[in-house]
């Protein structure tokens, strides 16, 4: 049975009062109560939403800073999740399309360029890109391409190989940058969405998938991380993208894929919030601040005898006098030692290899960076170096590194 307003109003108005009108007006003011409580929490979620504090913004100078808040992370307003294509419209002209180039010397082919490619973040409107350091290092050019096809060289700003985060700078305004999210609050099963450029030649693809696992530890390149696992698709060319939250907001950034012939859905992304002080460092003064610095630059063992065949072309690659090369596996050459860095001081020179520190074996560049890693600025370490054939050891006061050092392509 259903009663109008009009029907109660009538039969109240003509002092007919039954039990059919008082039936009407304990329906109606039932029915008033449920309309003003649901009115009340309305507002009440409203008013909850626009005045909790903004977990993270990109500030007017480009620079990424998060607001402190107390608000635990199980308070999520799962009613605000966009769809996967919200979110692709939401982030598609954030993410660039990033090519390079890369010039190397062969003993047979002389000079030589290689091209490589990968994605970018945009996260200031003035033109500064978020990517991985291995994406650009080595870089001799660098190449931006924006969602809408426009195309702008690129200049590196800074980048942190025990992180995998580099910043490159474009020359342009207007730009649309992401929003940060908070990759703390994710949990086992949230969707998750990736943008990039797979392959390098496919620009703005977007992959879904859930969130599959936290903190998981990997071995990237010698470096341990703690990452996220998504099963989203990530291919080659996917590296620096973004991986976002069902609102839209930027959690991670793609670093990786497990590879294998039965491996698929295994892909990961660092935490946006495990790099936010890095990336700002990087903002504010080109470099990382607070890490310890050997100042030298290094080649893999294997990489540099498997181009050796005698003295004159180890020489040419290398610039190092003199001496039987050893062929060993295991071990890193210093290319160049830096001026006035802990290794000179320490009497390190180009041409030396070192297959220690602090007793324990370096197999490579990367075992040698990771080491040095893990020291503080101002520690003394005791490196074994091999000189001539001859072993010699050496102790070295680590230095912290600054702009004014020269970077290469494997340095520590």
């Amino acid at each position: 049975m259903s009663l109008d307003n009009h029907e109660i109003y009538s039969e109240m108005e003509n002092g007919k009062e039954s039990k059919k009108s008082s039936g009407a007006g304990i329906v109606a003011k039932i029915v008033t109560s449920i309309l003003l409580l649901s009115i009340g929490f309305a507002v009440g979620n409203i008013y909850k939403v626009s005045t909790s504090p903004t977990e993270s913004k990109i500030s007017t100078n480009g620079i990424i800073s998060t607001v402190s808040t107390n608000a635990p992370a199980t308070i999520v307003n799962k009613g605000d999740a966009l769809s996967i294509k919200e979110v692709a419209d939401m982030n598609e002209d954030s993410i660039v399309e990033i090519e390079i180039e890369v010039q190397g010397k062969s003993f047979f082919y002389g000079n030589y360029t290689t091209t490589g490619s990968g994605s970018g973040i945009i996260i200031s409107s003035d033109g500064y890109i978020l990517t991985n350091n291995h994406v650009i290092k080595s870089a001799k050019k660098i190449k931006v391409r924006l969602h809408d096809g426009t195309e702008y060289d690129a200049k590196v700003i800074g980048s942190d190989s025990k992180t995998d985060v580099g910043v490159i700078k474009i020359d342009a305004n207007n730009l649309k940058p992401v929003t940060i999210g908070d990759s703390k609050k994710l949990s086992v099963g949230d969707t998750a969405v990736v943008i990039g450029n797979p392959l390098g030649q496919l620009g703005g693809t977007v992959t879904d998938g859930i969130i599959s696992a936290l903190e998981r530890e990997m071995n990237i390149e010698g470096k341990k991380m703690n990452l996220i696992q998504t099963n989203a698709a990530i291919n080659p060319g996917n590296s620096g993208g973004g991986l976002f939250n069902s609102n839209g907001e930027l959690v991670g950034i793609v670093v990786a894929k497990s590879s294998g012939l039965d491996v698929e859905g295994l892909g990961f992304a660092i935490p946006i919030n495990d790099v936010t002080s890095i990336i700002n460092d990087i903002l504010k003064l080109g470099y990382v601040s607070g890490r310890p610095y050997l100042g030298v630059s290094l080649a893999d063992s294997k990489q540099v005898e498997s181009e050796s065949t005698g003295n004159s072309i180890f020489d040419y690659f290398y610039g190092i006098n003199g001496g039987t090369v050893t062929t060993t596996s295991y071990g890193a050459y210093v290319k160049e030692v830096f001026k006035g860095s802990a290794a000179e001081e320490a009497g390190i020179q180009s041409g030396d290899k070192i297959i220690s520190i602090d007793d324990e074996m370096c197999n490579s560049s990367d075992d040698v960076t990771s080491a040095i890693a893990e020291h503080s600025i101002g520690d003394q370490v005791k490196i074994v170096i091999v000189r001539d054939n001859k072993m010699k050891t050496v102790t070295a006061t680590l230095k912290e590194y600054t702009k004014s050092e020269e970077k290469e392509e494997k340095e520590s």
